[in-house]
């Protein structure tokens, strides 16, 4: 059964993003209070730009740990190599890349804009929805 579900399916459609000059201690606040581990960062017309993740965010951490600053602009730590699926993307090969990769989170794409995020809980819960009996079946 999911070898046909694709990223669509299961991919979130409400999107934290982040902009490239947002002060990276706003995007952090982002991150923690919707408690999500990264958030990808767009141009003004959803065109994907980098992701900020909370590894990224580890920099600022340590910044302000020993050198007593912390800030700046989300593009100085954002990571610019983005692993991304399409929208159509089966959730199998999604799985894979799960499994296989340090990724917890992967923005999804339609004509090159962000048009969702698909977590590993994301598959975790489509996996747990395929597997309820169907309550129309004798």
């Amino acid at each position: 059964m999911l070898p046909t579900m694709t990223a669509r399916d299961c991919m979130s459609r409400k999107v934290n993003s982040l902009r490239p000059d947002d002060d990276v201690l706003a995007a952090v606040r982002v991150l923690v209070e919707n408690r999500i581990s990264g958030a990808p960062v767009i141009d003004n017309i959803g065109n994907l730009l980098g992701i900020l993740t909370e590894k990224d965010c580890m920099a600022i951490a340590l910044s302000a740990g020993y050198h007593g600053e912390s800030g700046g602009k989300v593009r100085d730590y954002m990571s610019t190599e983005v692993m991304t699926v399409d929208a159509d993307t089966p959730v199998i090969e999604i799985a894979e890349h799960f499994a296989t990769k340090h990724f917890r989170r992967l923005p999804v794409l339609e004509s090159g804009r962000v048009v969702g995020v698909v977590s590993r809980r994301d598959v975790l819960w489509l996996l747990e929805q395929r597997s309820k009996p169907d309550p129309g079946r004798a």
